[in-house]
């Protein structure tokens, strides 16, 4: 919400209010429905929060002053917003990819791609004249976005996996399936023997016969 709080009021003056409330909902629904499409298979996830709607007002300051400088509280400089959403949508692919935190990194993502596009769709005069900051941040982003969805083993994103997954086996799990595949075994060779008697079973199949019976 700091983030929130420090970049609001510049495209809300920049924009007007209505046109800044579109970006923050645009980008609170969009962020949070590509997160769910992302793990549409994983029935235990959910997507709730507000970053994405934050991530959007960040990239739609982005996309009309990409040279305007982002200072951070720990640091005693700051750095253009392109440099910014460069490393943004950077960090939030490896994010995605790896997922080794519970950082919401699709919604960000989504909310931010959503943002920077709806304030061009509202200010196209800034396409022409900040053109190449939105090259920087929007073709490495589809791109990935391709993968995830339509490649993902190319990526070696198990979490993007369009098959569900399958949920871990306990000893339990284990036992009753190696139940079953015995079971399976020992009707093959007692059919065996039913149709052509237990002569015809070969030496190997005699003494797997006798395993089952002891």
């Amino acid at each position: 919400m700091v983030s929130l709080f420090l970049f609001s009021s510049l495209i809300e003056n920049e924009i007007g209010p209505l046109f800044f409330l579109i970006i923050y909902f645009i980008s609170l629904i969009c962020g949070n429905l590509f997160a769910l499409y992302i793990h549409r298979n994983h029935g235990d996830y959910s997507s709730i929060g507000a970053s994405g709607a934050v991530s959007g007002i960040i990239f739609a300051r982005i996309a009309l002053y990409p040279n305007l400088g982002i200072g951070f509280i720990i640091l005693p400089f700051s750095i253009p917003s392109w440099i910014y959403g460069v490393l943004f949508v950077a960090y939030s692919i490896y994010g995605i990819k790896t997922k080794r935190d519970n950082i919401g990194h699709e919604a960000h993502l989504g909310g931010a791609i959503i943002g920077l596009i709806t304030a061009l769709l509202i200010q196209p005069s800034a396409i022409t004249t900040n053109y190449v900051t939105i090259i920087l941040v929007l073709i490495p982003t589809f791109v990935f976005i391709y993968f995830i969805i339509a490649k993902p083993h190319i990526l070696m994103a198990n979490n993007f996996s369009l098959k569900k997954k399958n949920p871990p086996l306990n000893f339990e799990h284990k036992h009753n399936i190696k139940k079953v595949d015995k079971q399976k075994e020992l009707d093959k060779l007692l059919d065996k023997i039913s149709k052509r008697g237990i002569d015809s079973l070969s030496k190997k199949e005699k003494k797997r016969l006798e395993e089952f019976s002891s």
